[in-house]
């Protein structure tokens, strides 16, 4: 009859067990991403281990705090749809946007390029294209009248021909037309592209300042913050030419009273302007956008 082994099982490898301590943990979780095959994704993760395990340490996370924070990052995926796109909301609310945005485009601006500004939530794949001078207000849309015109420049001042702009904006009721269904279907939307002169126009409504949305956990974070939540009024614009690196930035009018305390930290430099008033209840902005040389890349697209 077999008798039972009773000997004290060895390692394979004779290692001593890990060390009950935070920075044991931590070398052991950057030694398992040291076979990382992507270089720049081996540095990114060594970084963000790095510091998410400092970040754990300094504030002496426990661990009921973890699990309200893991929720919180689960809502944030289930509050996206068709009407925003939260995750994008949190980084831009963080001003981790803008700050990705400045970091992208120093060497841009070091030369005279124009101001980054963050994308946001609220750019839709598949905007009509419609030629220059077009109306992209719907009939109907209230609001003081707006003519935008503008040029797209390389950082030397030359004009860049066949540019694709994409354009959107919030209407004089401070909603994008995705979140409002009195407006119609690509409202105050438009993709627009250069003629040889590397101009473009359009005509518009001047847009109002508006709320960011505080329906989901951006809400709840703002609001555990006492933070304001309003966003100056402003217009989108995405630059694409071939030899270019995408532009993304934003116009705010400089004249909104929250121009100087953006919710999401967005209005930088020399973004602000003063529209033009051309009658009692018309506008004109006039603007050049210069952008970097470069691999040209379309940014991923928030919403359907």
């Amino acid at each position: 009859m077999n008798q039972p082994d009773t000997t004290t099982p060895t390692r394979p490898d004779n290692r001593e067990a890990l060390p009950a301590t935070p920075e044991a943990l931590r070398e052991a979780v950057l030694a398992a991403n040291r076979h990382t095959t992507n270089p720049r994704l081996k540095q990114v993760l060594d970084s963000l281990l790095r510091h998410l395990h400092a970040f754990a340490v300094e504030v002496d996370l426990g661990y009921q705090e973890l699990e309200v924070g893991i929720d919180f990052l689960v809502r944030i995926g289930k509050a996206t749809g068709p009407e925003k796109h939260e995750g994008i909301l949190l980084a831009d609310i963080l001003g981790l946007a803008t700050l990705v945005g400045l970091i992208d485009a120093k060497k841009a601006l070091a030369a005279g390029g124009t101001e980054p500004a963050l994308i946001g939530p609220f750019w839709r794949a598949a905007q009509p294209l419609r030629e220059n001078g077009a109306n992209i207000a719907a009939d109907g849309t209230p609001g003081d009248k707006l003519f935008v015109s503008g040029r797209i420049l390389s950082l030397d001042g030359e004009p860049i021909a066949n540019a694709r702009i994409e354009t959107w904006q919030a209407s004089p009721g401070g909603l994008y037309e995705n979140q409002d269904p009195e407006q119609a279907e690509m409202n105050l939307r438009g993709r627009f592209q250069t003629d040889s002169d590397g101009r473009f126009s359009f005509n518009s409504v001047r847009p109002a300042g508006y709320a960011v949305p505080v329906d989901g956990p951006c809400g709840e974070l703002l609001e555990a913050q006492q933070r304001a939540i309003m966003r100056p009024a402003h217009l989108h614009f995405i630059v694409m030419a071939e030899g270019y690196k995408t532009l993304a930035t934003q116009i705010f009018d400089a004249d909104d009273p929250n121009a100087y305390r953006d919710v999401v930290f967005g209005a930088v430099g020399s973004l602000l302007h003063r529209f033009e008033q051309v009658s009692d209840k018309s506008f004109r902005l006039n603007l050049d956008l210069k952008l970097e040389p470069g691999a040209m890349r379309v940014p991923m697209c928030p919403l359907p």
